[in-house]
Formats: C-alpha cells, sequence, structure tokens
C-alpha cells in the first residue's frame, strides 16, 4: 500500500528549527492517488492533534498555535511532504506523525518523529 517515512526529528532548543520530511512510497496504485498530506502530533498526556496539512493543488491549513511558525510544504514529484517548523517552543514538544490520503479514501500514517524542544 503505502509506507511513510518520516525523518527529521529530533532535539532542538527554544527558538529553534528543525525540518521535517515525510516520503511516501509504494504501490503506484495508492501513491498516483495521493490527495492531502499531512503532519500531525501528540503531546504527553494530550489526544493527538492536527499540526498542517495541504492538499495536492496546495491549499493549507494550520492549527491556530503553530501559525506564523510553522509552514507546509510538498513536493508531489517526490511524493513528500515537508514542515518546517520555526521558532520552537517547549509546548511543541510531541512525536509528530505523518499522514497521507488517497482516493477512494483511505488514510495511512507513519510511525512518528519525536521532537524536543528544551534547554
Amino acid at each position: 500500500q503505502v509506507q511513510l517515512v518520516e525523518s527529521g526529528g529530533g532535539l532542538v532548543q527554544p527558538g529553534g528549527s528543525l525540518r521535517l520530511d515525510c516520503a511516501a512510497a509504494g504501490s503506484s496504485d495508492y501513491i498516483n492517488r495521493i490527495t492531502t498530506m499531512g503532519w500531525y502530533r501528540q503531546a504527553p498526556g494530550k489526544q493527538r492533534e492536527l499540526v498542517a496539512d495541504i492538499t495536492r493543488s496546495g491549499s493549507t491549513r494550520y492549527t491556530d498555535s503553530v501559525k506564523g511558525r510553522f509552514t507546509i510544504s510538498r513536493d508531489n514529484a517526490k511524493n513528500t511532504v515537508y514542515l518546517q517548523m520555526n521558532s520552537l517552543k517547549p509546548e511543541d514538544t510531541a512525536v509528530y506523525y505523518c499522514k497521507v490520503v488517497t482516493y477512494p479514501y483511505r488514510e495511512f500514517w507513519g510511525q512518528g518523529t519525536l521532537v524536543t524542544v528544551s534547554s
């Protein structure tokens, strides 16, 4: 089906930056039908929440807490979605999960990559 390979997580100081990458691979029957790609996160003691997502045509949405700091983008030729995270705060600490959606509607999730913002 679809395998999502995430990279870019790690430890960063408050105010720092990280870029998360998520590359989708697998059967072309699924890869060629990806619509929305996005990032979710789950912080300790909290439910998983949408961080940002982006449609095939480039429409984006962000959770309010990251607006102005994070930027989501995608490269359709590479089947890759990126999350540029700037001005990171301790409250951004979470496991970040890549999600892709195909049509007919299916969801695929990455394994998660840990982002820790701490001094």
